[in-house]
């Protein structure tokens, strides 16, 4: 397997650089991320497809990752209630070491090969279900050795991968091969990878949460206004979409608790 995440950075003598070139060849290579993630759209399209599918016959989304791609699981899986006003446990995004790992790192964790299908099994997973497992890489144990359990339990698994022909991608039937190339510096996967997985992870959920109706028009109308910020954009949208006037639509709000159903409640 060619390991292009690991191969030498194309810069070299970094700490001879001063802030301006040293943050300008930065700003060069992010570039060419998402030219990387637009060659992975077809791949992506029928991971979302099938992710829509699951979750719209009462499935769950399961994001299964170590160090910078499982963190980036759990931040798209913890957004998803308070942008689209879905279940917490919706979408669960899991880590190798457990939640202590979200802040620091836990040695060796990702390389346990049976501790990625014993979370799953705590969280009673079932066909109805989907996994994608989120790993620069494409070879990390914990992500493997969940997939091909999954497999075996006939339930339907996607990757985010940033390597071509890697072991993941290869049994996981929905890959996504988001080929960033090396890094500014040699192996810092947290950089163009860990960007490439995030696109593809704002795409992946977002394009879900439209398909199964979470949005209209543009706006998140099943938002949860738990701040003032969203409490005031929730006021602008039903302002717009009511024609009425800020206290009316703030009265209306704190009543129905979402945009959605004062908007519903409102017309009907």
């Amino acid at each position: 397997m060619q390991n292009s995440t690991e191969s030498e950075s194309i810069y070299s003598n970094l700490e001879t650089m001063g802030t301006a070139e040293l943050i300008s060849n930065i700003n060069t290579e992010d570039q060419t991320v998402p030219l990387a993630v637009s060659k992975a759209l077809p791949q992506l399209e029928k991971l979302v497809d099938a992710v829509y599918e699951k979750l719209n016959n009462g499935g769950r989304l399961f994001y299964m990752g170590a160090g910078t791609s499982g963190r980036l699981g759990i931040l798209d899986a913890s957004e998803c209630p308070p942008t689209f006003g879905v279940p917490h446990g919706l979408v669960i995004g899991l880590i190798a070491g457990g939640d202590q790992a979200i802040r620091k790192a836990v040695e060796f964790a990702e390389d346990d090969t049976e501790q990625g299908w014993k979370e799953l099994d705590e969280h009673h997973i079932t066909a109805k279900d989907f996994v994608v497992g989120i790993a620069a890489s494409g070879s990390t144990p914990y992500v493997l050795g969940a997939l091909q359990k999954a497999n075996t339990e006939n339930i339907e698994t996607g990757c985010i991968v940033c390597n071509a022909n890697s072991s993941i991608a290869k049994i996981s039937k929905f890959p996504v091969e988001v080929v960033v190339g090396p890094e500014f510096v040699t192996g810092s996967t947290r950089m163009k990878s860990g960007t490439a997985q995030k696109l593809v992870l704002n795409m992946l959920t977002t394009a879900v949460m439209i398909k199964l109706g979470r949005v209209k028009g543009n706006k998140m109308v099943d938002m949860t206004p738990t701040n003032n910020k969203l409490i005031e954009r929730g006021v602008r949208m039903i302002m717009e979409q009511l024609k009425v006037d800020e206290e009316q639509a703030n009265e209306l709000l704190k009543k129905h608790g979402s945009v959605r159903k004062a908007i519903d409640f409102f017309i009907v």
